[in-house]
């Protein structure tokens, strides 16, 4: 395409080509995209114990030494994953009442990682509606728990193929949800557990959309 001299021409012949460059370099992006075609990490509760959790103070106060083994997989073949930051919360009943920061690590494609014993261990003021304390009561009858929780808060660079590495962004929250959990008794020193006929089930966690950043639209 040729430009007509003036003003005017030069004017339309900047217009098409910054729109060409744009265009190109989204083309360029979606293909880029559907190529790397990534999955989200998965992650996995594989195990989780209870070695106190005791409601004190007129019912405000819990007392709690919670502990869980996570499993954490990239599936893709060609994408690095380097976790700058990653917290964990736990939960009971909707009352969030722990929180541990973890070792950032990197990890490479096809890669597993093992992350743990996380430990949650104090005490924290929480408040539990009637149901909610009924609930627990029953469970503590039974030494098993319902309704734990563990979020799993990250902020990660990813490098696709062997050319592009983003920023810093922060993932969608990863979320382990209902997990069901046994309390075990240390009495003598030795482990025992509260329920003969329960052990802990694996649980897979909610990671969707892991490789989007969960504050883009917010800064929109």
């Amino acid at each position: 395409m040729s430009c007509k001299p003036g003003w005017c021409g030069t004017f339309m012949c900047l217009y098409c080509t910054i729109y060409t460059i744009i265009f190109f370099f989204m083309m360029f992006s979606i293909v880029f995209w559907i190529v790397i075609s990534p999955s989200s990490v998965k992650f996995h509760v594989t195990d989780a114990t209870l070695t106190n959790f005791n409601l004190t103070d007129n019912n405000n106060t819990l007392y709690y030494n919670f502990k869980l083994n996570v499993t954490v997989r990239n599936p893709n073949n060609n994408i690095i994953v380097y976790y700058r930051r990653i917290a964990a919360f736990a939960w009971y009943k909707d009352n969030a009442f722990g929180y541990v920061s973890l070792t950032p690590f990197d990890q490479g494609h096809k890669n597993t990682t093992f992350l743990g014993p996380i430990v949650f261990n104090g005490n924290t003021k929480i408040k539990l509606g009637r149901k909610q304390l009924d609930e627990y009561i029953e469970e503590t009858r039974v030494g098993i728990y319902n309704d734990l929780a563990v979020d799993f808060d990250i902020k990660i660079r990813a490098k696709f193929g062997s050319f592009y590495k983003s920023g810093r962004f922060n993932t969608p929250v990863v979320q382990c949800r209902r997990l069901r959990v046994p309390l075990i008794s240390t009495s003598k020193g030795n482990l025992s557990s509260s329920s003969t006929t329960f052990s802990f089930t694996e649980r897979r966690c909610s990671s969707a959309s892991f490789f989007t950043d969960r504050d883009a639209d917010a800064g929109a």
